[in-house]
């Protein structure tokens, strides 16, 4: 990739770190999932993938409230970004009782049916799935 192509991925990612983390505090996750991704798709390449991904761990952690790092913010903002790179993913989100029966949980990106980009994916699988986009059945814009 050109140097003025990372350039625009940046630039793409900080834009998308600042409008997705509050629209999550706005709007309910059915309704923004849906829209995230939309739109013209940009080649990309696995290295870029995961320079993406710095970026975006890197603002969220620095950034205030409502930007600051959750793994939901995280989830979404990525399957955003990758969505637009033509990225087969999906935004799960699950729930678990945790070692104190408190509930827990937990949103990642499903890529080919296993966690992607997802460090500690081990603890996963104890999570129960209460919701996936796209939907079942949705179309894929």
């Amino acid at each position: 990739m050109t140097r003025s192509g990372v350039m625009r991925w940046r630039i793409r990612t900080v834009g998308t770190v600042l409008v997705v983390p509050p629209l999550l505090h706005l709007l309910p996750l059915h309704r923004l999932a849906p829209r995230l991704g939309r739109g013209r798709r940009y080649p990309s390449d696995p290295v870029l993938t995961e320079r993406i991904v710095g970026w975006v761990d890197r603002l969220l952690w620095r950034l205030p409230w409502p930007w600051r790092f959750t793994c939901l913010k995280r989830a979404a903002v990525l399957y955003a970004l990758l969505r637009r790179t033509g990225i087969d993913i999906e935004l799960w989100i699950g729930v678990r009782r945790d070692e104190t029966r408190s509930l827990a949980a937990h949103a990642w990106l499903v890529h080919n049916g296993s966690p992607f980009l997802e460090t500690g994916a081990e603890h996963i699988p104890s999570f129960q799935v209460i919701a996936r986009f796209p939907e079942a059945g949705a179309a894929v814009r």
